[in-house]
Parts: structure tokens; sequence; C-alpha cells
């Protein structure tokens, strides 16, 4: 092989690995774009779901505090109701 015959196939094969690289740098941004709004989406989500945990844990105390409330009227002014007796099958 002539030099001048080198030196195109060493600029043929630079401009393939730049190509090939330019690819792959445009396969990599829209992955990492993709990945970006894949993490909005989670962290949206994630905020949806942490407000409705809070408000149904406020709901959940609130009713424990109802209940809490009623089992304490009930032993306060019913004394005399009979209670329920709790057997096992055992």
């Amino acid at each position: 092989m002539s030099g001048e015959a080198e030196e195109d196939a060493a600029a043929e094969f630079l401009e393939r690995r730049w190509f090939a690289s330019m690819a792959a740098a445009r396969s990599k941004q829209a992955e990492c774009e993709a990945l970006l709004e894949v993490m909005a989406q989670a962290k949206a989500s994630w905020h949806d779901s942490r407000a409705q945990l809070l408000r149904l844990e406020a709901l959940r105390d609130a009713l424990g505090e109802q209940l809490a409330e009623r089992s304490t009227l009930r032993e306060e002014f019913a004394p005399e109701l009979p209670r329920m007796a709790i057997s096992s099958a055992a």
C-alpha cells in the first residue's frame, strides 16, 4: 500500500469512528433525557403518594381517637352494660 492509500484508509477509519461516536453520543443523550423524564414522573408520583399517605394517617388517627373516646364513654357511662365474653374455639 502506498503512503497516500494508507492516509486515505486512516482518514476513512477516523471518519467512521467520528460518525460512530456521534451516533453513540446522540443515543446516550436520548437515554439521559428519557431517564430525566422518568425521574420527574417518579418524583411527582412520590409526592402524590406521600400526600395521600399523610391524609390516610390523619384519618386513621382521627378514627382511632373517636374509637378510643367511644370506648372511654362506654366505660364511664354504661358500666352496667354486659360485656361480651370472648371465648376461643380451643
